[in-house]
């Protein structure tokens, strides 16, 4: 390919080569995410450049990123970031890439927060697996006096973590390495938020290409779906307040199995929510013993 294109005539290039991805990804929206961050520019601002020509390096950094993306990497490794609330994440192949569904965890931790909130005592939250540390960051910037724990069993997971706390200054909030609840003794919550690896080992929905790049081990727990799921809710009573919150992320068709289980474990209000694509996708409940 040529290094004496037009940003026009690369944007269309770049399209037809990320028509491979299929019909659920937009060419050209990809290919204007791949060149803005490229350029370091807004969308907006590709408009006014279109019919500048590209300097030599951006423009083989452009082939390069395309033909990964085509590949099926995930645009969000690509680029380094991802945009999650009101916050722009820097993410890796060590981390999941956050996802606008996992937002309504943040909504519903925030929510019942508040509720549990006094003036004398801000409540405490936790945010089980962290990864790049979205839940809990997007919490603290909303909610700055709260306190916030976030754990990961992942160091390299923690490290990106720390980067995007630091990143926008959100230094308060307290990251801590360990398996689930391992590295917390008996430290109690009011509201406890995890975003769980939720899919079978067998599922072939981990060899899809949206999938395929991301970290296995936050994606599936094993050939159990429920496995991790299953462990939070039995243990985490032993973390929350009198009156606190678990809030769980989970498949599509595991509302139902995951409100069962909480009900055996003896939580109350037990409810779940849907996604904004219609799909019940967080599960809570509250531990009234």
């Amino acid at each position: 390919m040529t290094t004496r294109r037009t940003l026009d005539q690369a944007l269309a290039a770049i399209a037809r080569d990320l028509a491979v991805l299929g019909q659920d990804v937009d060419p050209r929206r990809e290919a204007e995410a791949l060149a803005a961050a490229c350029l370091g520019c807004g969308r907006a601002g590709l408009v006014t450049r279109g019919e500048c020509p590209l300097d030599p390096p951006l423009d083989e950094i452009l082939v390069h990123w395309s033909r990964r993306r085509a590949s099926g990497e995930p645009l969000a490794y690509i680029v380094g970031f991802r945009e999650f609330w009101t916050l722009r994440l820097a993410v890796s192949p060590a981390v999941l890439v956050p996802r606008p569904e996992t937002e309504l965890l943040v909504e519903r931790v925030l929510a019942l927060g508040v509720l549990r909130a006094t003036e004398e005592c801000p409540p405490a939250v936790l945010d089980l697996g962290t990864g790049s540390g979205a839940i809990a960051l997007a919490v603290a910037s909303e909610q700055r006096g709260w306190k916030v724990v976030a754990t990961d069993a992942s160091a390299e997971a923690l490290d990106l973590a720390q980067l995007n706390a630091r990143t926008h200054r959100l230094t308060h909030v307290q990251f801590l390495q360990g398996d689930w609840f391992a590295p917390l003794a008996a430290r109690r919550f009011d509201v406890i938020v995890s975003n769980p690896p939720y899919v079978a080992a067998d599922d072939p929905l981990l060899a899809a290409d949206s999938l395929r790049a991301e970290p296995v081990g936050a994606l599936t727990p094993g050939l159990d779906a429920l496995a991790a799921l299953r462990t939070i809710i039995a243990d985490a009573p032993q973390h929350l307040e009198a009156g606190g919150w678990l809030v769980l992320e989970h498949g599509s068709t595991q509302s139902t199995a995951v409100a069962e289980r909480l009900v055996a474990r003896g939580f109350t209000n037990v409810r779940s929510h849907a996604d904004l694509a219609g799909h019940a996708r967080a599960t809570e409940g509250q531990w009234t013993r």
